[in-house]
């Protein structure tokens, strides 16, 4: 869709909107005539015509307070996991009781990593979300915090609700900040400017980023909402980031115009948007100049062009591919196990057969497997 500005957020077919902790809890209680405000602007959406889904972090900050736990919760792994425990009702209630007073219904959906990097698992989650909408609920999401580790989750609820967009097939996500959006500096300098468009995440862009918080209660910063729109613009979604401090901040924020919006860059297949979006390779391979110039013209990743790698990686598994300088440049499923690509790694197809014992495979990553970060 043509997304000029905040304002055509309501001509969107389904967006999904992401509400941190910091917006949605305050002393260890929830701002509850905050969200009675958000859910009537959500409700004000849906009377328009667009599904809603909300993505919702405060379950582990609710959860601290009932419990009693110092450091809002976040002290210890053990600490996080049974504030979360406790939190995501307190949460899914307030969501329930704020959206059921517009005639709404609520449905809680708690996601792990793995939910989204798994394609079986995924396309469940497609599945699910698919038939609450139609069935004319909100789905509100949330990392199942109780039940995740520092290795194996999402860390921060933005890039949550990039893949959330992705399995849903939305067209747009907004990102509720305590800032209007994206700055040219760290937004408290007095020469700071807000970037009302960005074409593209450059290393220029993720240089703007800063990580100042007002709350120190939540995990994301301007850093993860940049990786959140690197996710999003590879799969044709349109990303845009609001000030959420105001009562009422999508109308109001609609209202003025005024917000970040990131404008996609391509549109993947969706397996390939699914791909890109993943976020826990398995290993690492490092390619030369050449080949690394192949890849950016389509090429599959051939064994001669491996420099180096990384990790115990079995075929199948996602691979990050870099350059010789480590700049990021693919992800993909590896053809090989992490010692058979060490074995061929830089070797002629002729020479590949006597190291792995067998005919080599067509390549260590095709193609059709592979998507360009």
């Amino acid at each position: 869709m043509n997304f000029a500005s905040i304002g055509d957020l309501a001509a969107c077919r389904r967006v999904v909107v992401k509400v941190g902790s910091a917006l949605l809890v305050k002393a260890g209680e929830p701002r509850a005539d905050w969200l009675a405000a958000l859910a009537g602007d959500l409700a004000g959406l849906r009377q328009r015509g667009t599904e809603v889904i909300v993505v919702s972090s405060g379950a582990i900050a609710l959860g601290a307070a009932r419990l009693g736990l110092a450091g809002g919760g976040r002290g210890s792994l053990a600490d996080a996991q049974a504030s979360a425990s406790v939190g995501q009702i307190a949460l899914a209630g307030l969501w329930a009781e704020k959206l059921g007073a517009h005639g709404l219904t609520a449905a809680q959906i708690l996601l792990s990593l793995g939910d989204l990097e798994d394609r079986r698992r995924y396309l469940n989650a497609s599945a699910t979300l698919a038939r609450l909408l139609e069935a004319g609920a909100v789905p509100v999401i949330n990392e199942n915090d109780s039940v995740a580790t520092e290795e194996i989750r999402f860390g921060d609820n933005d890039r949550l609700a990039a893949r959330v967009a992705q399995a849903a097939g939305a067209d747009a996500v907004l990102l509720l900040s305590d800032v209007d959006g994206l700055y040219d500096r760290d937004p408290r300098a007095a020469e700071a400017q807000l970037i009302a468009r960005v074409e593209g995440i450059t290393p220029q862009v993720l240089a703007m980023a800063s990580s100042a918080s007002s709350s120190g209660m939540g995990s994301g910063g301007m850093t993860s909402k940049l990786q959140a729109a690197q996710i999003a613009e590879r799969a044709g979604i349109v990303l845009a980031i609001i000030n959420g401090t105001h009562d009422a901040p999508i109308t109001k924020a609609a209202g003025a115009g005024r917000g970040t919006i990131f404008v996609p860059q391509r549109a993947d297949t969706a397996r390939k948007a699914w791909l890109g979006g993943r976020l826990a390779p398995a290993g690492t391979l490092r390619v030369d100049g050449g080949c690394a110039d192949a890849l950016r013209k389509g090429a599959s990743l051939l064994a001669p062009g491996v420099v180096g790698v990384s990790g115990n990686f079995r075929r199948g598994d996602l691979v990050k591919i870099v350059t010789i300088r480590g700049e990021e440049l693919a992800q993909g499923l590896a053809e090989y196990d992490a010692h058979e690509v060490q074995a061929i790694a830089g070797k002629r197809a002729e020479d590949q057969h006597d190291r792995l014992g067998y005919a080599p495979r067509a390549a260590v990553v095709h193609r059709d497997h592979m998507v360009l970060l």
